[in-house]
């Protein structure tokens, strides 16, 4: 059995933070939510699936880090890499519908339809996020462009994991 410190490891200590920053991004997210009060719309929750899919098989790989025979460790990192390029692209275009330069799905964005006093008194209605409004940014950056700069950060991390390869 092979042991090697995490420091030692480069490769392995950068899909680490890979893996803790996409932890704390979908933690944020959540923490947003329940305790921020922020509601998020359809692309929001869309965003969330990377992270549902690539967190748990990068911590698949972390754990099983020497123990993967190469070729499944490589398939592993690539899925984990390809899934947070989906990610990257699912933020930058809903960065684009919050800053405008796109629309947006029918279902969350545009100026909706008229609402009667009828409609009001259904209680089960459902209240429609919009897709094309910011709920909150940061020196100009809105959550879905942190998460596109924070998934590329992933990518970036991932992509150099693999050209520097798994130590033996």
């Amino acid at each position: 059995m092979v042991t090697t410190s995490l420091a030692n490891d480069r490769p392995r200590l950068l899909a680490t933070v890979a893996f803790v920053l996409g932890l704390a991004t979908i933690a944020g997210a959540w923490g947003s939510q329940l305790f921020g009060g922020l509601v998020p719309c359809e692309l929001c929750l869309e965003q969330r699936m990377p992270y549902y899919w690539g967190l748990p098989l990068l911590a698949l790989v972390l754990i099983l880090w020497h123990r993967l025979p190469r070729a499944v460790w490589y398939v592993g990192i690539v899925l984990v890499l390809l899934t947070f390029v989906w990610s990257t692209y699912l933020a930058g275009y809903h960065a684009g519908v919050e800053y405008g330069f796109w629309p947006g799905p029918t279902a969350c964005t545009g100026t909706g339809v008229d609402v009667s006093f009828s409609d009001l008194t259904n209680i089960n209605a459902a209240r429609v996020v919009p897709c094309d409004k910011i709920q909150f940014s940061l020196f100009g950056v809105t959550l879905a462009g942190a998460n596109t700069l924070i998934s590329a950060a992933i990518v970036l991390l991932l992509g150099t994991v693999l050209l520097k390869g798994r130590k033996a």
